[in-house]
């Protein structure tokens, strides 16, 4: 029953790495191979069935409205040419782009993973990295690398606080800010990234190397004494602490490099925006997901249709829609934009929408595949039989990892493996918070290459059909970091 229980996930990956199909096309195959399998093997009720695949259609709704939104609020600082001020202004901290993509892809990502998360960080950040000076494929590729290490306490705590509930978390929130330490490595991923297309790459990347690496350090670091305060503030605050520390270093020129270098050529445009009229759309964005955050996110429309969803009313898309409009009056742009942008985003957002809704589908028929007549367990539970091992500590950060990027988010998967987890840690006599931890830190790092972010952050940069080459690009690091959290969890389980 195992083998037949990962065949799905296998021809998916082989599709992914392998395959000459397209990504939604891929999906559609690993689904045919589910349903297969749910319907004259584990031989589900065919009411949950259908309850399955509509549920992974509601899951993508949900997606569905962030794209929206993201696209929208890109376009209309387009319009604005807010985009194009910000780029200037950051030019007035430091020219040299090494430093400039860190504080964006770093500090700013880790920001609004804190505040907001569900792929808000990468959709924001990746067209601003264009600005730079990065393609359209690197910026996805940089925006993915930094929308990782906050996401252990990202969007408020949501991952340990609703991720894990129900499951004893005493000590989680401690040992995963520990554990998350190995997070400093990011930013020097992200150098060896961007350093790639230069002739002297390796001057470039060592030139900038001891920023990057006390970049990591100083956000990290300080996430290990803030949970104290609780899981909401490690991401939030510890990415402003970090970011104070680094202007100060810009400012007295610590650990900077000595060489400036530049991807374009130095913007000689002498007319700037305001600085209040430029920054209002971001921090009018962070109080409405801030606000939206402690004061929606418990309330929703649940459906129940055999199965149950929540349409929660939080939803960071909404926050960018509402933003978007508020800047559409205020900057009194031409009548019919709104209207205008609100159709190219939803034709931009249709194909990921559909690639999303196939792979939840997938998801939930495997959840739920233990409710059938066969007497089977569910697939995953299958799966998760295997994990009654002493490697346990290794093996789940993979775990983590890989239901992030199946589902696209740290929290969905805790929700799947969780409780898996803690149950075979105390089987076999391991600390079922440290096993936690590390699913919880793994899941982190498997944001990088996970297809739900990576699809959004294609669409508001414009691109389609990369998503071979942008995991190609971002698998090694997400792989180095999963690993080394293994290797952690070895040593102190």
């Amino acid at each position: 029953m195992l083998v037949l229980s990962l065949a799905p996930l296998v021809l998916f990956v082989v599709f992914i790495f392998w395959g000459k199909l397209k990504i939604v096309w891929t999906s559609l195959v690993s689904l045919l191979v589910t349903l297969l399998l749910v319907i004259f093997v584990w031989q589900m009720n065919s009411g949950t069935v259908e309850a399955s695949l509509l549920k992974g259609v509601f899951v993508a709704a949900d997606i569905l409205i962030i794209i929206l939104g993201a696209v929208f609020f890109l376009e209309t600082l387009k319009s604005t040419k807010i985009i194009h001020s910000l780029c200037l202004y950051l030019e007035t901290i430091s020219k040299d782009y090494r430093i400039q993509i860190i504080l964006l892809a770093w500090f700013f990502e880790n920001f609004l993973e804190g505040t907001a998360g569900f792929g808000t960080p990468s959709t924001v950040v990746a067209p601003m990295l264009i600005g730079i000076g990065l393609t359209p494929i690197l910026s996805v590729v940089v925006a993915l690398l930094g929308n990782s290490t906050s996401v252990v306490f990202g969007a408020a705590g949501t991952p340990i606080r609703l991720g894990f509930a129900g499951l004893n978390t005493i000590g989680v929130p401690f040992y995963s800010a520990l554990i998350n330490t190995v997070g400093f490595i990011v930013p020097v991923f992200m150098l060896w990234a961007i350093t790639s297309g230069q002739r002297e790459r390796k001057t470039h990347f060592f030139e900038a190397l001891p920023f990057a690496i006390f970049s990591g350090i100083v956000f990290v670091v300080p996430s290990v004494f803030l949970v104290f305060l609780g899981q909401e503030f490690p991401s939030i605050i510890g990415s402003i602490i970090g970011f104070l520390i680094m202007f100060l270093c810009i400012k007295f020129k610590f650990l900077i490099p000595k060489t400036t270098r530049i991807l374009i050529k130095e913007n000689l445009e002498t007319e700037k925006m305001p600085v209040v009229k430029m920054v209002f759309p971001y921090i009018l964005l962070i109080v409405l997901l801030i606000a939206g955050k402690f004061l929606l996110s418990n309330i929703g429309l649940t459906i129940n249709f055999g199965l149950s969803h929540t349409f929660n009313l939080f939803n960071p898309g909404l926050a960018f829609i509402i933003t978007s409009l508020v800047v559409v009056i205020l900057w009194k742009t031409k009548s019919r934009f709104a209207i205008d942008t609100l159709k190219k985003s939803f034709k931009v957002a249709f194909e990921p929408f559909l690639t999303i809704a196939i792979i939840s589908a997938m998801i939930q028929l495997m959840v739920n595949s233990g409710q059938n007549i066969s007497g089977y367990n569910s697939i995953l539970q299958i799966i998760a039989n295997n994990f009654k091992t002493f490697l346990l500590p290794l093996i789940a950060p993979i775990i983590g990892a890989f239901g992030s990027f199946l589902t696209g988010s740290a929290t969905v998967s805790n929700i799947m493996f969780g409780d898996i987890l803690q149950s075979t840690s105390l089987v076999i006599g391991l600390n079922g918070a440290i096993i936690l931890s590390l699913q919880l830190v793994g899941a982190a790092a498997g944001n990088m290459i996970s297809l739900a972010d990576i699809l959004p952050a294609q669409a508001v940069v414009g691109i389609r059909g990369q998503e071979r080459e942008i995991i190609k690009q971002v698998i090694v690091p997400c792989a180095i970091y999963f690993l080394l959290v293994g290797i952690i969890g070895m040593l102190i389980a």
